[in-house]
């Protein structure tokens, strides 16, 4: 048996992504559409198509048109989702820029994008975006002709508003750029379409079984592809409610979120969940209206799978696996499937997609149970990289086959097991090690909260084990406690030779962990810049 596998088939819906808002408000025209806890905002279906149409409107006014580039920069709010939905109404292309950009990273995407307006936040707790955007426009040109603040220059655009113009309607057009992360070289702009995004969300809604009835809690950040995919268009695809507690991931925001609006679903990355877990005041909420949701944007710990579903009571509670450049959702688990399946697999192909192991060696189709690279094909591969054709046909071969860099295994069920990046094995004296493996093991051990896995470089061995452990709260362990509790257990090869307790860990807006900034730190600490310079194949 190869791994190969192919989910079932389901119709593909042929619609933009304002048709499909458009449809579910003429079905659901007075139940509630979205939430914006923090913004006292509480908008029925019909009460947002109609502020999308004034959004649409006030874009037309700035004299934007259809196929053109529109920035939004800022945290989670409404005008965000009015953005997203307008930009669909007027065939504009949203570009999702990161907030936690600075100069740099902001100058480049402003002139790689082309975008000609930018709607942005002036300022908040973590930064003075009017004063970043400053600066970046100082690095050179670019084709920037309108900033929007949100506030009053919002008030202003909307006042402005004139007629839209009649535009061609194709699902197959760009609606879309998100920025891959850039953890190799700089950030490339992933080109997504109506049809990638809309039937993305659709199968994720089956995969879950949403409907009208749900309310869905969205602390993932919007400008990542798990908050305007898995959450806004999963949420307007079947007229559910969708809830932001916060502007920016509060674990305490998100609990109260959950209680007060009586959510039946949420989406967090783990390292969400885990500060919710962790948060002083988790038992004074009740959360007994979860039924499921989605832990995705990082590798799922199988211990924090099980105590979400113990101690959060979201019984169906689903893991899925994709990428930005699979719009995003490849796997996902069932929301009935065995609690053992769901919790130590990132379930099986949705929908409509096809998914493969091959061998990094061959580019062959790998046996069942042997580790490869995950690929997939269909509806949901991106439409290339933004004027990057060669890094497009080093990502999607001739077949349509999207190589993801993701090492995986699949079961002879179709399941599959994340286990680990390519580029991020460790190869120890010969022995291969995948960091995802010892963080399994190590949150196995009742004192740890969080723990993540790297490799630090090392004259003699290549590459030795490093561990970055943060301990639940009121417990203590000593380094050699931490390494007799591996012995016996792993292979020796595995045990971390390097231990640090630490109280965080360096992020990304979406909750990724940087293991780059980790090593990065690790090798001055230890002094180990030499053998950091040493030239590997």
């Amino acid at each position: 048996m190869l791994s190969y596998t192919k989910g079932p088939d389901a119709p593909i819906l042929e619609k933009t992504i304002y048709q499909a808002l458009a449809q579910t408000a003429a079905r659901f025209p007075d139940r509630e559409a979205l939430v914006a806890r923090h913004q006292n905002v509480r908008w029925s279906y019909a009460q947002l198509l109609a502020e999308v149409e004034r959004t649409a409107r006030g874009l037309a006014g700035l004299g934007l048109e259809a196929g053109d580039r529109v920035g939004v920069w800022s945290t989670n709010c409404a005008e965000w989702v009015l953005l997203h939905m307008a930009c669909a109404r007027t065939g504009l292309v949203l570009v999702n820029v990161n907030p936690a950009y600075r100069s740099h990273e902001l100058g480049y995407v402003l002139r790689k994008s082309h975008m000609k307006a930018l709607v942005l936040e002036e300022q908040d707790a973590r930064a003075n975006y009017r004063q970043i955007l400053e600066e970046s426009l100082a690095g050179g040109a670019t084709a920037l002709q309108h900033t929007v603040y949100l506030g009053q220059d919002w008030s202003r655009m909307l006042a402005g508003g004139q007629d839209l113009p009649a535009w061609p309607e194709s699902p197959e057009a760009v609606t879309n750029i998100q920025y891959t992360s850039g953890t190799t070289g700089a950030p490339k702009g992933v080109l997504l379409t109506h049809r990638n995004l809309v039937n993305n969300a659709w199968v994720i809604a089956l995969g879950m079984k949403i409907t009208e009835q749900d309310r869905i809690a969205v602390p993932v950040p919007l400008y990542h592809c798990f908050g305007c995919v898995i959450g806004t268009l999963v949420t307007f695809v079947t007229g559910a409610a969708m809830i932001l507690p916060n502007r920016t991931f509060d674990p305490l925001a998100t609990l109260q979120a959950i209680h007060e609006e009586r959510a039946t679903v949420v989406y967090g990355v783990p390292t969400m969940f885990i500060a919710e877990l962790e948060h002083p005041e988790f038992g004074r909420f009740d959360l007994t209206s979860l039924r499921t949701g989605a832990m995705a944007g990082a590798p799922c710990p199988i211990e924090v799978m099980k105590r979400v579903i113990d101690q959060m009571h979201c019984h169906g509670m689903t893991i899925a696996y994709g990428q930005t450049e699979a719009s995003p959702a490849i796997t996902l688990s069932k929301v009935d499937d065995p609690i053992e399946l769901r919790v130590s697999t990132v379930g099986c192909a949705l929908p409509n997609t096809e998914v493969k192991i091959i061998s990094p060696a061959t580019g062959e189709t790998a046996p069942a149970g042997e580790q490869g690279e995950l690929c997939t094909r269909g509806y949901l591969v991106m439409k290339g990289y933004d004027q990057e054709e060669e890094a497009t046909r080093q990502t999607i071969d001739s077949q349509g086959w999207l190589r993801t860099g993701d090492l995986a295994t699949m079961l002879p069920n179709g399941y599959f097991r994340i286990t680990g990046r390519a580029k991020e094995m460790i190869i120890r004296g010969g022995e291969n090690i995948y960091p995802r493996e010892i963080e399994e093991f190590l949150y196995t051990n009742p004192k740890i909260a969080d723990v993540h896995v790297l490799g630090l470089p090392d004259l003699k061995l290549g590459e030795t084990v490093l561990a970055w452990i943060r301990l639940k709260a009121g417990e203590t362990a000593t380094e050699e406690e931490i390494r007799e509790f591996c012995r016996g257990r792993i292979a020796h090869f595995k045990i971390p030779q390097y231990l640090r307790f630490v109280e965080s860990f360096p992020m990304t807006v979406t909750g990724k962990v940087q293991k780059f900034k980790i090593r990065e730190e690790e090798i001055q600490r230890r002094g180990l810049e030499k053998a950091a310079q040493v030239e590997t194949a």
